[in-house]
């Protein structure tokens, strides 16, 4: 039983300095990143990603008659002049 637990540990510790010294250059390092920037794309994919259209159905452009959509196009534009006022001043 020891001889597995310390082979084992051997292969870990080989796996493991082998990456090391994989990583230690920078191009390496870059293609690992992409690789597993690709992985997690795959495993959790972006919300809009499966969508085929965008969810903006009136982005911009609220009818006129729709006075609650008026009111928060009009105070987020506020909002935001506002904000950047402060920031500025």
């Amino acid at each position: 039983m020891s001889k597995v637990v310390s082979m084992s540990s051997l292969v870990a510790v080989g796996i493991g300095a082998s990456a090391a010294v994989w990583l230690s250059n920078k191009p390496n390092r870059i293609k690992a990143e992409s690789v597993l920037r690709d992985l997690k794309r795959k495993v959790k994919p972006n919300v809009y990603a499966a969508s085929e259209q965008l969810p903006i159905e009136k982005g911009g452009n609220p009818h006129p008659r729709d006075f609650a959509d008026n009111e928060m196009v009009s105070e987020g534009a506020q909002y935001s002049v506002q904000f950047y006022n402060e920031k500025i001043q």
